[in-house]
């Protein structure tokens, strides 16, 4: 009965008026903000690059840090399982979407985390915390506070579903299927590996994220081209039948054009979290003396993880015929596995089984520190330790236990997180926009410290 009223919520939490809240934000912010996506495009790959860097300013990792961190925690087995779930169950339009969403979550990543570093709190240690449950409080006042611990209490809860047992979960399943490993085998691992990283707080996740993410990236997106080029003759018609699904809406569910639009956009959500306020948390510890800079730095987010890196694992599964065998093949990993497979015949299942370890795990170490920020906003430092404590005892509870229920839970926060953050983002978007003025300005009189 619980897991049947959890599930409805989730329906009714993730319905389509959420679509429109989350895409109506990002192409008002879109304007608001003057088009970041194209204007200030080339400018966020010189910061992502360094070339501005200055060790002397606030904050605790460099923005390639901090932009790994926060990808570390999106790009997960949404890339994989949420793109076949998309493709298969919204058709080969949910890609065009996706692609959607993830353009115009970039203006809603660029507002929210130069917000984060506006109201961001620096410790005498150097230590920071930041996120949205700051810029409500202290951007809306104190009033707005209630609605600043709801956020972080939702943020907590979905660190442990989302961004913890769902990701152990489904490795404990794909090794256990592909070698016959126990589910306890797996979870004890990825228990003490994600305990081994976390302990040192942002700094090591950073260090970590720093090298993981791009590897993980470049190896995916290589065998992704792999197939691609194997099937280069394909390509020019599998784009035909995506571009003509998003508007003719031949969805295997329900055949309707809202579907397509409702899948794309919530899985590209779901892939890129633009909207949802966590990767303002990873965000507000980059060093810099300007919020705008992170704000830019932050938007190739969505980029890489939804326009790059989900459209390889779509292409794939559409070029090689496997979104209309659905019914056949277990939707999610599996899917995505199975249309690896049969161009990489006898390694395919094993490169997806190896991107869904390497993802969960990158996914698990951002989201412990976005659940940890939660915490310790609403019980303060005492609270870390234990936090850390039952985070890595959950990995082994979520690697060996059914988890419907807690999947559908973390799913309901996930888009519960949403309404108050962008309620906050609307509001607050004249000061982003003055800070983004304000840094364009800086640029353009070439009065912009070299930092």
């Amino acid at each position: 009965m619980i897991a049947a009223a959890l599930e409805q919520a989730v329906g009714l939490i993730w319905g389509m008026w959420l679509v429109v809240l989350l895409a109506g934000t990002g192409l008002f912010l879109t304007v608001r903000l003057g088009l970041p996506q194209v204007r200030g495009f080339r400018h966020a790959i010189d910061l992502l690059r360094g070339k501005h860097d200055d060790e002397h300013d606030p904050g605790e990792i460099s923005h390639f840090q901090a932009l790994s961190a926060a990808l570390s925690a999106t790009i997960g087995l949404g890339n994989i399982a949420g793109v076949a779930i998309a493709v298969s169950t919204g058709g080969p339009g949910a890609l065009v979407w996706m692609w959607l969403i993830g353009f115009i979550g970039m203006a809603t990543k660029a507002a929210s985390c130069t917000l984060s570093v506006m109201y961001r709190q620096v410790e005498a240690d150097g230590t920071v915390r930041g996120g949205p449950m700051y810029y409500i409080e202290q951007g809306l006042g104190p009033s707005w506070r209630p609605v600043a611990m709801l956020f972080a209490g939702l943020v907590a809860i979905a660190s442990f579903g989302g961004g913890n047992m769902f990701q152990a979960n489904q490795v404990a399943e794909a090794m256990g299927n592909a070698y016959g490993l126990p589910r306890w085998l797996t979870g004890l691992g990825l228990s003490i590996g994600v305990a081994l990283v976390i302990i040192g707080g942002i700094r090591r996740i950073g260090q970590v994220a720093s090298r993981l993410v791009p590897a993980m990236c470049l190896i995916y997106i290589g065998g992704a081209v792999t197939v691609l080029l194997i099937h280069a003759a394909d390509i020019p018609a599998a784009f035909a039948i995506i571009f003509a699904d998003a508007f003719t809406g031949h969805a295997v569910a329900g055949g309707i054009v809202g579907e397509v639009i409702r899948q794309g956009v919530r899985r590209g959500t779901f892939s890129n979290e633009a909207g949802l306020g966590s990767a303002p948390i990873a965000h507000a510890a980059a060093k810099t003396q300007w919020p705008a800079r992170e704000g830019l730095v932050a938007m190739l987010g969505p980029f890489i993880d939804t326009i790059v890196v989900c459209t390889m694992t779509g292409l794939v599964i559409v070029i090689t015929g496997f979104h209309t065998r659905y019914e056949e093949i277990s939707v999610g990993v599996g899917l995505t596995a199975a249309a690896f497979d049969s161009v990489l015949t006898g390694f395919g299942t094993f490169f997806v089984n190896t991107a869904v370890l390497l993802f969960a795990f990158s996914t698990m170490i951002s989201w412990s520190y976005y659940g940890e920020q939660g915490a310790w906003y609403l019980f303060g430092r005492r609270s870390a330790l234990p936090f850390k404590a039952a985070f890595v005892a959950m990995i082994f509870v979520g690697a060996v236990w059914k988890l419907d229920s807690v999947v559908n839970f973390s799913d309901a926060s996930f888009g519960l997180m949403a309404i108050p953050n962008v309620l906050a983002l609307i509001l607050l978007s004249g000061k982003v926009r003055a800070e983004h003025d304000r840094y364009r300005e800086e640029m353009a009189q070439r009065a912009l410290p070299n930092r």
